[in-house]
């Protein structure tokens, strides 16, 4: 334990409270959304309700309304295998993940992990594969930006544990957790558990030597659209990849593959921030997830390994009348549309007391570095995301959150210890949406301080600051993160 934990327990609340204010002028505070709505006209004014997140924006046209409910549609629709003679939605797999994008992101909310001890597949959580480059060809690619990863050989880009029927899933998902204490700086006592993964069951053979695995769980879909009309500028603005102002602060964008222009663009989606656009990070997961070829993945057997021969010679849905895949462009334009388009919901409590304070500590304490709370969104964008004054609490950069957080999976220009700073808004609502508030990339914080204390490396000064404020301090800046 540290000097400073141990006379913070020897003077008590007295030295606390004297620490508080030292924190409070430590750092400048940043803006502060008071009575501003958290997505500007496009901001959903509804009661929260376990619908919230699946709403469209409030200044959707009535035009517009028809190609979100189809999207809508095409979000919930369950895929069958083929051959079907429903042409419109077979191609299922053959090995996947779940039946269609609502299964991991139900009500279009956060996943989470499977449970200790579950048979079943682990639904709205993934784990993905990559190895080392193997050769000069495989260190070319990553080194230009055209690949993330270099696949595992026989299972592919991520684990599949369900398949169609006549042919074995690749492996299952058992978890375990190995739990630690943290003491705070009043002596309050918090449990952190972190997740121990094994495949059982391999169906293709053992994995490479030098797999490298990381879980992952759905994220929430609101407020998509709106953080892909942020402008590169405003990111780039950010960035401080060298910590030239000394504030321990060093993030920096993702570089990836855009394979639609075929070439580099900004990283924005996905928990290392691994796809440029939102039509990407849909149509890939179409082909890892559900195992639904798209124009920009258009092998029918999908994530199927040339090590998997059974499954690259099953029948597919590609179809001449669907532009020669599964999903056509047209399916992945409404598909794309609906997930740019759904709102965010208000802020709620904002005139608490408990939650201005909290507001306040959350920019004080240095939370507001990387999430950074507002932004102003682009004018030549679509006209119903475009010059919007947005609340998302987000950098969208890459940061090191430190080896307790670290996969030691690089994708792109992350390391192993690097994530994307999560968009906050929202969160407050995960139990009501989701029922349940596990969080982080992995889903091992039960609770939203529990996530806090997970915050390490770039993020660890302020972690240290969120662990000395008092209990009702905290208590506060929680009531503020349960606002938004």
């Amino acid at each position: 334990m540290s000097v400073l934990h141990h006379t913070l327990f020897i003077v008590g609340t007295v030295a606390i409270s004297c620490l508080t204010a030292e924190i409070a002028t430590s750092l400048p505070l940043l803006s502060i959304q008071g009575n501003a709505p958290t997505a500007d006209a496009a901001t959903l004014h509804k009661p929260a309700s376990p619908n919230a997140f699946a709403q469209p924006a409030s200044n959707l046209s009535f035009e517009e309304r028809m190609p979100f409910n189809l999207g809508h549609s095409l979000f919930k629709k369950l895929w069958v295998s083929s051959p079907s003679s429903t042409t419109a939605s077979d191609g299922l797999g053959p090995l996947f993940n779940a039946r269609s994008c609502m299964r991991c992101h139900v009500r279009d909310g956060r996943g989470h992990p499977p449970d200790v001890g579950q048979l079943k597949p682990a639904t709205s959580t993934v784990i993905h594969l990559s190895i080392a480059p193997q050769n000069e060809q495989q260190e070319t690619l990553l080194a230009q930006g055209k690949l993330g990863v270099i696949p595992e050989p026989a299972y592919g880009n991520q684990l599949q544990d369900m398949s169609i029927q006549g042919l074995p899933a690749e492996g299952r998902i058992a978890l375990e957790y190995d739990e630690h204490t943290v003491t705070l700086a009043d002596g309050e006592q918090v449990s952190l558990r972190k997740p121990r993964i094994t495949i059982t069951d391999l169906s293709y053979g053992p994995f490479h030597p030098d797999t490298m695995m990381s879980m992952r769980v759905a994220p929430a879909m609101v407020g998509l659209g709106l953080l892909e009309a942020i402008s590169e500028a405003d990111l780039l603005a950010h960035e401080d990849p060298e910590d030239l102002n000394q504030d321990g602060i060093s993030g920096h964008a993702n570089r990836v593959w855009d394979y639609k222009t075929q070439q580099t663009a900004i990283g924005r989606f996905g928990w290392k921030a691994g796809h440029p656009t939102i039509e990407q990070q849909n149509s890939m997961a179409l082909r890892n997830d559900i195992g639904i070829s798209n124009t920009l993945f258009p092998a029918g057997f999908a994530d199927c390994t040339e090590a998997q021969s059974l499954c690259q010679s099953l029948p597919d849905g590609n179809s001449q009348h669907l532009d020669g895949v599964e999903a056509s462009d047209d399916m992945v334009k409404m598909l794309t549309f609906y997930t740019q388009h759904l709102a965010v919901p208000d802020k709620r409590n904002r005139h608490s007391g408990s939650v201005e304070r909290g507001e306040q500590l959350f920019s004080r304490i240095g939370c507001s570095q990387c999430h950074i709370p507002s932004y102003q969104t682009r004018s030549d964008t679509v006209a119903s995301l475009a010059d919007q004054t947005i609340w998302p609490y987000t950098d969208l950069l890459l940061h090191d959150m430190g080896e307790g957080l670290a996969d030691h999976r690089p994708e792109y220009q992350a390391n192993g210890r690097e994530w994307r700073t999560p968009a906050l808004w929202g969160i407050g609502l995960t139990q009501m949406v989701s029922g349940h508030t596990q969080f982080l990339h992995d889903g091992r914080a039960r609770n939203l301080q529990e996530a806090i204390l997970w915050h390490g490396g770039e993020a660890d000064a302020a972690r240290q600051h969120y662990s000395q404020l008092t209990a009702n301090e905290r208590k506060d800046l929680i009531q503020f993160l349960e606002s938004l």
